[in-house]
């Protein structure tokens, strides 16, 4: 019976001593200094980043009518192939030329119509594919009229692109931070040493290759309407560029 009796109070001093230490742990833990989470120390936010895009996200024909009389500037630069638009139809059967990278259009209407297999590259043609009308204040003709492909209409419903295609603010204002030497060389669709990669692709068109993932820090050829540029970046910046040879 002794026996039994130092056992169980041995046990309840066991238990005591055990919850104890246990909330003397969970004082510790509740009482100790916060410690700050750690980042990379080279973790930057450029500047580049903190540009706000606006989306319109249009889905019926009379949003994307809603463009109509509006100045666009081109984000898809040396990708959109664009047509003669006359007789309120779009003359499929030549390309007009293609849209180069912050070039400036006015929005004269949008038109639906079937499009041939040929100009469905980039934009599905659907049931009817949809086309903005513009003129180009920029060119030698600045009130002639030619159509790009935007959007299509399939089994009643529609889908549009132009959030993809093109700015909905001057490029120019939403990145002034680029300076006047860059928006030179964008602006002649040229590449010169320093730019990044946005700046390039701006410039020069749709990459067609690279031999990385490493956004910054690799060689990258673009399409530059048929005359293949191959542009080397070490930490997103050009340090040396030519045409391409084939890698």
């Amino acid at each position: 019976m002794e026996n039994g009796k130092k056992a169980a109070i041995a046990a309840t001093l066991i238990l005591i001593v055990a919850v104890g230490v246990r909330i003397g742990m969970i004082y510790h833990q509740r009482n100790a200094p916060v410690k700050p989470v750690p980042t990379a120390a080279d973790e930057k936010i450029s500047d580049d980043d903190l540009v706000f895009l606006k989306k319109k996200r249009p889905d019926t024909m009379a949003e994307i009518r809603t463009l109509i009389g509006t100045k666009l500037w081109v984000s898809a630069g040396g990708q959109m192939d664009y047509y003669p638009f006359a007789g309120h139809r779009v003359a499929y059967g030549k390309s007009a030329g293609i849209l180069l990278g912050a070039e400036p259009l006015i929005v004269k209407d949008a038109v639906e119509q079937v499009a041939p297999k040929s100009a469905t590259f980039r934009i599905p043609g659907g049931d009817r594919q949809v086309s903005l009308v513009f003129t180009l204040p920029q060119s030698a003709d600045a009130t002639k009229e030619y159509a790009v492909p935007v959007g299509y209409r399939e089994t009643g419903r529609y889908t549009f692109y132009t959030d993809e295609i093109f700015f909905y603010d001057d490029p120019h204002e939403l990145y002034k931070h680029w300076g006047p030497e860059i928006w030179k060389a964008v602006d002649s669709h040229q590449v010169i040493l320093g730019m990044n990669e946005r700046q390039v692709q701006l410039s020069l068109g749709q990459v067609s290759k690279s031999v990385s993932q490493d956004y910054g820090n690799r060689m990258v050829v673009y399409a530059n309407l048929g005359k293949p540029m191959a542009v080397t970046f070490v930490n997103n910046k050009v340090t040396a560029f030519r045409p391409d040879q084939g890698f």
